[in-house]
């Protein structure tokens, strides 16, 4: 038996090294990877200039039930947003800290890397 759970689990974090890397080539640093809370998970925590990113990577293999970016709805913005704040605090960042975040979709063998895709609410 085949623990689909477990496969979905490793082509994720496959997608997210992908992602990584390119933002690396693209001039970022990343800090962390899989950062999570009670509150939720963040694939990717970067530094761009001033900067704190963070990063949602979303991956499908066709866009027939959707483009990927599309996934980043409200609700998962501001469980991101939520982690995000947890995280400023967890690592001793001011409430000034200048944020942004990211999304990565990954379409097949295509990525669009969309900066400042949403605000924090």
């Amino acid at each position: 038996m085949v623990n689909v759970s477990n496969n979905s689990r490793k082509r994720g974090a496959q997608y997210e090294k992908v992602a990584a890397d390119y933002l690396e080539k693209q001039g970022l640093q990343i800090l962390q990877r899989n950062f999570s809370s009670r509150f939720g998970e963040i694939d990717i925590v970067a530094r761009e200039g001033r900067y704190l990113v963070f990063v949602e990577v979303k991956y499908r293999a066709t866009d027939s039930g959707g483009h990927p970016l599309e996934a980043v709805d409200i609700c998962k913005q501001r469980r991101i947003g939520r982690t995000a704040d947890f995280y400023l605090l967890r690592f001793g960042y001011g409430e000034t800290t200048p944020c942004r975040f990211d999304v990565v979709g990954i379409v097949g063998d295509e990525m669009i890397h969309v900066r400042n895709a949403f605000e924090r609410e």
